[in-house]
């Protein structure tokens, strides 16, 4: 079993343009540019790091292959959610989804790229804590109902991510989900929390609803996108320490799972190439 401490770090992604995507960023999601080099920037909340952009110039479109099917930003509490909507609002920010899964509530959108966006809050963990297989789902979010967590949506503030931000899951297209599940599961130790007539699961470690979901809704039996696409390059799992790191991978290496060191720590795939780096918190 995985360190019940694991948890998502930042996500690396690929960019066609990288003005574009921190101009999107800057006025849609709302984090803050923490760091900026050559063709690649950092953005996050507070001093958290939450995702980590490269430009590729021209880098195409990686739809109808496995990857990222969306990177899940976690609020603190509901009223960031509310005056994020509030924000989105305001600004006609164009959404993709709007939905209540029971253990959180959630709003989605795309990058200019493509990558999916999830922005949410959770409920109480009382609510669900040892029955997400049976409580979590998909309803209309009740939009009045949240947007009715705040005086005035009009006026609202909103000064971009709040600081007790976190990336709460990542959410993979992948080509198999039993093979998957024998992954995550089985080779790394993270708990099977739910899954869904065998077209997507949901494992974490330490009984949260998910840290990671996975689906084959658009990738059943598909490849990892070709070099030069505007895709996942890494995802990144933090361990409490050394000792949890090791664990987790004596699993890989008991299964002769290739991992490789890389300057941010151990990497390796799953089945449907994508890419997750095990980092130290």
């Amino acid at each position: 079993m995985i360190a019940a401490a694991t948890h998502p770090g930042p996500v690396h992604l690929t960019v066609a343009n990288l003005e574009r995507s921190l101009d999107y960023y800057g006025k849609a999601v709302g984090p803050a540019e923490l760091d900026r080099a050559e063709r690649r920037a950092t953005l996050g909340a507070g001093e958290r790091e939450l995702l980590v952009l490269v430009e590729e110039p021209g880098a195409g479109s990686a739809f109808g292959h496995t990857g990222l099917y969306h990177f899940a930003l976690l609020v603190p509490e509901r009223i960031e959610l509310a005056r994020w909507l509030a924000h989105a609002g305001r600004e006609r920010i164009q959404l993709v989804g709007l939905s209540d899964h029971a253990v959180s509530e959630s709003i989605y959108l795309a990058d200019p790229d493509g990558h999916g966006i999830e922005i949410y809050a959770d409920r109480p963990r009382e609510i669900w804590e040892g029955q997400v297989a049976t409580q979590m789902t998909t309803m209309p979010l009740d939009v009045q109902g949240l947007i009715g967590e705040l005086p005035d949506p009009a006026t609202a503030s909103f000064e971009g991510l709040p600081a007790g931000t976190v990336m709460g899951h990542v959410h993979l297209r992948v080509a198999d989900i039993p093979a998957t599940i024998t992954f995550y599961r089985d080779l790394l130790g993270f708990d099977l929390m739910a899954e869904l007539a065998g077209s997507a699961a949901f494992l974490s470690a330490g009984g949260y609803h998910h840290h990671i979901g996975a689906n084959i809704w658009e990738s059943a039996g598909a490849s990892p996108p070709p070099t030069g696409s505007a895709a996942l390059r890494h995802a990144t799992f933090l361990l409490p320490d050394e000792s949890a790191r090791e664990e987790a991978l004596a699993g890989l290496q008991a299964h002769d799972h290739e991992v490789n060191e890389t300057e941010h720590g151990p990497m390796t795939r799953d089945p449907s190439g994508n890419t997750l780096v095990l980092e130290l918190e």
